[in-house]
C-alpha cells in the first residue's frame, strides 16, 4: 500500500492507495506549533481509524507548500510507518518539462496537479486549484509545464474583507439565488461566488489566447472548487482527488 501526504496551508490531505484504487482520503488541519511526534500521533490515530496501521505500507510520498513543517511531516511519517518517504522537490522525476524562470520555486502542488491532469485529460490543459490560494497553471500542447497565476483564495480574500470593514459580516460560500444581491449577505456571497467564477472564465480565456490554442481541458480542484465549479461558463471538470493521484503517479514514476 501506498501513503501519500499534500501538506497544504490549510489542511494536510492523507491518501491511502492500493495499487491504482484509492481507499481513502482524510484530512489533518495544518499546525506550524506541532511537533513530528505530534504528527505522528494524529496520523497513526488516522490510520486506525480507517483500520488499517503504519506496517502495512510499502511507500510514502509527501508535498508540502509548508517549508517549516517539513521536516516534522517526513519524521512523522517515517515514525509511522518505518518508511524514509519521497518528498517532491527540485530533482524528482515527473516527466514534465518545466519551462519557467526557475524551475526551484515551483510549488510542489502546482507540479503535483499537472503530472495528474496530464495523465488523465490530455495536453495542453489548465488546472485550477482552489484553496488557501487560488491558483491557476497551464501545461501546453507539448506537455511542458509553462507557469500561471495566483490569486487571494476566495475564503482568504472574505475574511480579510470582514474582518477590515465594519459592516460586512463573515459569509457562508454557497451561492445565491441571483447574481443581484438583494441584501448584504446575498451580495457578498454573489461576488464570492459568481464573481470568482467569472474571473476563472476570463483568466481561462486569456490563457487560452497565449497557449495559442481554441479549447482544452479546464480541470478544477482544492477544497473551494465544489462551489465555483458549477457557475462557470467553460466547461470545467472537477477532480477532487487531482493531488492525491498525481502523488501516486509520481511515486511510480521514481520506483
Amino acid at each position: 500500500m501506498l501513503l501519500v501526504l499534500d501538506m497544504g496551508n490549510t489542511h494536510i490531505t492523507v491518501g491511502v492507495y492500493d495499487s491504482d484504487q484509492l481507499c481513502f482520503e482524510a484530512r489533518i488541519a495544518t499546525d506550524r506549533a506541532k511537533t513530528g511526534d505530534q504528527y505522528a500521533v494524529e496520523l497513526s490515530a488516522l490510520l486506525q481509524l480507517k483500520g488499517t496501521t503504519g506496517a502495512a505500507f510499502d511507500g510514502a510520498i509527501v508535498s508540502s507548500v509548508v517549508p517549516s513543517l517539513d521536516h516534522a511531516m517526513i519524521a512523522a511519517v517515517k515514525q509511522v510507518t518505518g518508511i524514509d518517504p519521497l518528498f517532491v522537490g527540485p530533482g524528482i522525476k515527473t516527466g514534465l518539462n518545466i519551462r519557467i524562470d526557475n524551475p526551484a520555486q515551483l510549488g510542489a502542488d502546482l507540479l503535483v496537479g499537472a503530472v495528474a491532469a496530464v495523465e488523465h485529460y490530455g495536453a495542453p490543459c489548465i488546472i485550477w486549484d482552489l484553496g488557501t490560494a487560488t491558483t491557476v497553471f497551464a501545461v501546453d500542447k507539448n506537455g511542458d509545464f509553462r507557469g500561471g497565476a495566483i490569486m487571494a483564495g476566495v475564503y482568504t480574500a472574505y475574511e480579510s474583507l470582514a474582518a477590515h470593514t465594519s459592516l460586512l459580516p463573515n459569509i457562508r460560500l454557497e451561492a445565491p439565488a441571483k447574481v443581484i444581491g438583494p441584501n448584504t449577505v446575498a451580495s457578498m456571497q454573489s461576488g464570492a461566488v459568481f464573481g470568482n467564477a467569472a474571473m476563472i472564465d476570463g483568466m481561462t480565456d486569456r490563457i487560452l489566447d497565449e497557449l495559442g490554442v481554441a479549447d482544452a481541458p479546464v480541470i478544477m480542484t482544492g477544497g473551494l472548487s465544489k462551489e465555483i465549479c458549477p457557475h462557470c461558463r467553460h466547461k470545467t471538470i472537477y477532480d477532487g482527488q487531482l493531488l492525491l493521484e498525481g502523488l501516486r503517479l509520481i511515486w511510480m514514476k521514481n520506483q
